[in-house]
């Protein structure tokens, strides 16, 4: 499967969010990583829907919204009208993730499900089979340019090894925070099929450069069952 690169709007300069889009599109990465944030289930707020479909206006790329909210069912419904391709919610913002889910699929829309760094990969066994993407954080969320928390990688190798052993492999591995030439290398090694970057795209001096350095970071790193 090859490694899937995502920008994370977050760090980007929202006064010029459409030429920052572009300059991440010109440079072929796979999907634009938007956090939808409430202030509430993380201390900081964000984006909502309508910035959401301005963005699907500018780019042909699969938009993922990553809800980081306390009532995810809230904006389901209002992420798929403003175009989103893939909605990730997080086990621990719910109690009742797989009804969740069930209904973003039945929007027509691609799934995810997001684990915080203390929590367990055990609570998401049973939703293994029906999510297209599992998104580990590598930090605690909430903020931008933090740094990659290598207590995770146990976490992402027990995900990719209960994937691969229910031959589930078109499930997305993605990781999200602190993501650079330094770390990807070894999520990767670890399991990850996705890498969600922020700060180390956006407050590079070259957007572009920095996306090339991303890859060939990787080049040559797989993960072994």
């Amino acid at each position: 499967m090859k490694v899937k690169i995502a920008p994370s709007i977050l760090s980007a300069d929202f006064a010029r969010l459409a030429d920052e889009i572009r300059k991440v599109e010109s440079a072929g990465v796979d999907l634009i990583h938007i956090d939808v944030m409430d202030a509430h289930f993380v201390p900081n707020m964000t984006i909502g829907p309508p910035v959401v479909k301005c963005i699907r206006k500018e780019t042909e790329l699969p938009l993922e919204t990553h809800l980081m909210v306390d009532k995810p069912e809230w904006f389901i419904e209002e992420m798929a009208k403003a175009g989103a391709d893939i909605i990730t919610i997080h086990v621990e913002s719910t109690q009742h993730p797989l009804s969740l889910i069930r209904r973003i699929r039945e929007l027509g829309l691609k799934s995810g499900i997001s684990l915080n760094p203390a929590t367990q990969v055990d609570s998401i066994i049973n939703m293994l089979d029906v999510v297209d993407l599992v998104l580990v954080m590598t930090v605690n969320p909430g903020f931008g340019a933090q740094e990659f928390m290598p207590e995770t990688l146990p976490k992402i190798a027990s995900l990719r090894k209960s994937i691969h052993s229910m031959e589930l492999n078109n499930v997305e591995i993605a990781v999200d925070g602190g993501i650079n030439v330094k770390t990807a290398p070894i999520a990767v090694k670890a399991g990850a099929t996705m890498l969600v970057a922020g700060s180390a795209i956006y407050e590079a001096p070259d957007v572009v450069k920095a996306i090339w350095e991303l890859r060939k970071s990787i080049e040559g790193v797989h993960w072994e069952p």
